[in-house]
């Protein structure tokens, strides 16, 4: 594992890192489950549909990877579901930490996929094939953009805002001036 960027919290202990950084990891995978469900959701029912006979080929294959990556997306998410129950209470936290961070990056890697076919098969259904390919493309460097770009982008940086909190944090007041009182 890489080390940390940032220094702990004032008081801080490994394990309640350990435990800040998984509940920080479900608090993630709240909002990517239930987005990546309703997608899968809405796919499984689009065959079922009056319109769907009329799809071309390549609509028809654009669905099964759109349904097979929404698949995917969902297995992967909620995978640290499974895997916590599996260690629960044996101490493995940092390892259950590692592996929902897999899991999660794999997940939302798949869910890119599904997002993307899925908007270039109804567009490609509802208006023109050229209008697909710029609006799937558009929509895959926008979620590329937020998901990898600007993150990876960050990656290792520390906001002035963020030094602020950590010193407040770590019992420091960089708004006083001089010594203590």
């Amino acid at each position: 594992m890489r080390p940390e960027k940032r220094p702990r919290l004032a008081n801080e202990t490994e394990k309640h890192r350990w435990d800040r950084n998984f509940a920080d990891l479900l608090q993630e995978l709240r909002v990517a489950q239930t987005g990546v469900q309703i997608l899968f959701a809405f796919l499984l029912t689009l065959p079922f549909s009056n319109g769907f006979p009329r799809v071309s080929v390549l609509q028809r294959d654009l669905y099964v990877v759109a349904l097979l990556a929404a698949a995917g997306a969902a297995a992967m998410l909620i995978s640290p579901v499974a895997f916590h129950s599996a260690l629960f209470r044996q101490g493995r936290k940092p390892e259950l930490v590692r592996y929902a961070h897999r899991m999660i990056t794999g997940g939302l890697a798949f869910l890119l996929v599904a997002m993307v076919s899925s908007i270039f098969l109804i567009v490609d259904y509802l208006l023109s094939r050229p209008v697909a390919i710029v609006l799937g493309a558009l929509a895959a460097l926008w979620f590329l953009t937020f998901w990898a770009g600007i993150p990876l982008y960050r990656h290792g940086w520390i906001d002035e805002a963020d030094e602020l909190e950590e010193e407040t944090l770590n019992g420091d007041d960089p708004t006083r001036s001089g010594p203590a009182a």
